[in-house]
């Protein structure tokens, strides 16, 4: 498995993740909201029952305030809304990168350019 060798925040609204294997991406933090792993946004299975995650819009949700190190396992967000139950295992995180990562840094105002004639 390869390691977060560093990351950091190359602006509000992003982040610039390297691994030891060489993988380097820039991942959107609205990637990070919409990916949280808790109980609250994906559901949880309780005995018999299973709980549907609850979605709630909120201002902040998207303002990452900090990413705090658990142990060996991750890394947990603290949004700027007050949501903090979300631990992102490595693996996660990894995933995230490979998958929703940006080769290059996108122009400020949104992840993708707009062709203009």
């Amino acid at each position: 498995m390869a390691r977060l060798i560093a990351l950091r925040r190359a602006r509000p609204d992003l982040l610039r993740c390297h691994w030891d294997d060489g993988l380097e991406v820039y991942l959107p933090v609205a990637v990070l909201r919409d990916r949280c792993p808790c109980a609250l946004c994906q559901g949880e299975q309780v005995f018999d029952r299973y709980i549907l995650p609850v979605r709630v819009v909120a201002p902040g949700m998207y303002e990452l305030v900090a990413l705090e190190p658990v142990g060996n396992y991750g890394l947990r967000a603290v949004w700027k809304d007050g949501h903090d139950t979300g631990i992102y295992p490595w693996e996660l995180l990894r995933q995230l990168c490979e998958t929703e990562g940006l080769q290059e840094e996108p122009p400020m105002g949104g992840t993708s350019a707009v062709e203009t004639p």
